[in-house]
């Protein structure tokens, strides 16, 4: 039997996220230096990501070519809202037919939406950029509002029972209010109005019991209950919104993309008082490389796990090649992760009957669910996860390997390989061949209904701890693992347990 009494263990939990802004040497293990297709778990470890597949079986229709982008879509009233070229159309979810709700609507661009009840009736507002602003109701009757001051809105949101309107071609600066409870009379001796700031207005967004009007180079805030006592005050006179399609409310906060990433305002202990935070600093590379070169921005948020993605678009990209982040709040710390293969026009995220449905438009023209299904829309997701390179205190004693011990919780069949490399990946250092991470060792959950991971067993471990012998050793130690070339479900990475011998010190 070999003698295993200098074998040292060293043991760490995966979590930390993707990590781009530290040396190696300061990372913490758990930390990830490569994380693609990965999502920092809100119950731990790393969670292969789901895919995508098509909520709606036939392509939106097109009204001049087929090249036509989704411009929007939206959930209302139990069906899909797409625009598609100058039309609007609806779609039973799963449903394989498109009916056109409304047409001529020539040059729109990226669409904006609220849904609200002003009288009882559910309603759904939409603005263009170029057109009059439209409301449906749950008929899907279109009226449009003719006022000239909102015409070729871009953006639109209801807020103290008024509607607001902004990003006018004439009026970039302004943004005008409705008259309570009606969002089609602009009388301004009945409650309507208008109130100018000194930059551009590039999205609005209600947070707690605020507007915040987010401009490219400042952020104001509009606060009160009618034309009588709304009243701006400035958040910042320095820092803008690169696009309002990035604002969300996130995690009980506002999340949008400035010019150095991603940023958040939170509401302080002292009233009328914000704060403004920069969060992505650990991968501000990522958002560095996208900034100029993205002609789209899109985002959208998963509450029941705590997630927000944003996706950068570039102008004739391909859909695998598209980058996205992923940014998760765990506890007080953000998380992130990078994701490529998902290529959104649009996007919308609804919670129905507790049911989180992320939704999103491509530049195929299709319409898509996210976080569903096992691949991008029949195209295998392309995982990988790499550690730091470790050197367990010592970057000068050589670690002659024994044992990973991965402790991971697959949801279905996995295929994936874990590879283990030496000395920062030197070219002339030991290259063991990839060892499998598979899921026939484990055992289901004895009374499932779906237990046929392998061989299912009466109390097998829902998160295993496999132990994999490996061979090499060097002054520094990584791992990897990358998914298979089959399609299979997500899995969790926990942990790992690496096991080594100490060798001699260069």
């Amino acid at each position: 039997m070999a003698d295993q009494s200098q074998t040292v263990p060293s043991a760490f939990n995966c979590e930390g996220g993707l990590v781009l802004n530290k040396s190696t040497f300061m990372m913490q293990p758990g930390e990830a230096l490569e994380l693609e297709n990965f999502e920092p778990d809100i119950e731990g470890g790393y969670r292969r990501i789901n895919g995508f597949s098509k909520y709606v079986s036939v392509v939106v229709p097109f009204t001049s070519n087929a090249s036509e982008e989704v411009l929007m879509v939206a959930t209302f009233a139990d069906k899909v809202v797409a625009a598609r070229g100058t039309s609007i159309y609806q779609a039973t979810p799963g449903g394989s037919s498109w009916t056109s709700i409304d047409s001529g609507r020539t040059s729109a661009g990226k669409y904006s939406f609220e849904r609200f009840n002003f009288d009882g009736n559910d309603k759904l507002i939409v603005v263009d950029g170029t057109n009059d602003p439209t409301v449906f109701n749950t008929s899907f009757s279109a009226t449009d509002i003719t006022t000239s001051s909102v015409e070729g809105a871009k953006h639109v949101v209801a807020f103290k029972n008024h509607m607001f309107y902004s990003g006018m071609s004439s009026t970039p600066q302004e943004v005008v209010f409705s008259q309570p409870f009606d969002e089609d009379a602009f009388n301004s001796g009945s409650g309507a109005g208008s109130i100018k700031v000194d930059d551009t207005i590039v999205g609005l967004k209600v947070f707690r019991d605020a507007l915040f009007i987010f401009c490219q180079n400042r952020i104001f805030k509009l606060t009160g209950s009618s034309s009588a006592n709304f009243a701006v005050t400035p958040v910042t006179r320095d820092i803008g919104c690169i696009n309002g399609k990035t604002i969300q409310e996130f995690a009980g906060d506002l999340i949008f993309l400035g010019p150095d990433g991603l940023r958040t305002i939170a509401g302080t202990a002292r009233i009328g008082d914000v704060e403004l935070g920069t969060i992505s600093s650990n991968v501000q590379s990522l958002f560095r490389e996208n900034l100029n070169d993205s002609g789209s921005f899109t985002s959208l948020v998963i509450p029941d796990k705590t997630q927000y993605r944003i996706f950068f678009s570039k102008a004739g990209g391909a859909q695998k090649a598209t980058t996205g982040v992923i940014c998760v709040l765990k506890g007080q710390t953000f998380e992130f992760s990078k994701m490529k293969g998902i290529r959104p026009a649009c996007t919308d995220s609804v919670v129905e009957s507790g049911n989180v449905i992320p939704i999103h438009g491509g530049f195929d023209g299709f319409i898509y669910r996210q976080d569903q299904g096992d691949t991008f829309n029949g195209t295998l997701i392309q995982a990988k996860y790499r550690s730091p390179d470790l050197t367990f205190g010592d970057p000068g004693i050589r670690k002659h390997m024994q044992r990973v011990n991965i402790n991971y919780a697959p949801e279905s069949t996995i295929d994936a390989d874990m590879f283990v490399r030496y000395d920062y990946e030197d070219a002339n250092s030991t290259r063991p061949a990839a060892y499998a991470l598979d899921s026939l060792n484990v055992g289901g959950v004895y009374g499932a209904t779906a237990s046929t991971y392998g061989t299912a067993s009466y109390g097998g471990p829902s998160q295993p701890i496999v132990r994999k012998s490996v061979e090499g050793s060097g002054f520094a130690v990584a791992l990897r693992v990358e998914d298979g070339a089959t399609s299979t479900g997500p899995y969790s990475l926990k942990g790992f347990q690496m096991e080594f011998q100490l060798g001699a010190r260069r």
